[in-house]
């Protein structure tokens, strides 16, 4: 059964950093693009960032632009987003899926950005 696990979230000081990553679904997603998402509290999810699925192309929500940077590694089977200058609005939980994404998601995992 195909699983998204995402780890490396925490807490963290505005201004600081975090790399998240994503795997748990092995090759079944070589092929497809893969995207990063969010939800803070009482928010609906939204999009972050897109990566197809040789990572030649990238796409980024206005609000994280020039800050978060997406990747893979598909030897590893991984997604991943280095998160830089980090807001306390960035603060939620984040998910990984497939672009469209999936019915199913993720535990995700929390960033909370304060001082």
């Amino acid at each position: 059964q195909v699983q998204l696990v995402e780890s490396g979230g925490g807490l963290v000081q505005p201004g600081g950093s975090l790399r998240l990553s994503c795997g748990g679904f092995g090759r079944t997603f070589r092929y497809n693009t893969m995207g990063w998402f969010r939800q803070a509290p009482g928010k609906e999810r939204e999009f972050v960032a897109f990566i197809n699925w040789n990572g030649a192309s990238t796409t980024y929500a206005d609000s994280v632009k020039d800050r978060f940077t997406i990747s893979r590694d598909n030897a590893k089977n991984t997604v991943n987003l280095q998160m830089n200058s980090l807001k306390p609005e960035d603060t939620a939980v984040y998910y990984c899926n497939t672009d469209p994404p999936l019915n199913y998601w993720g535990k995700g995992t929390l960033v909370t950005v304060s001082s």
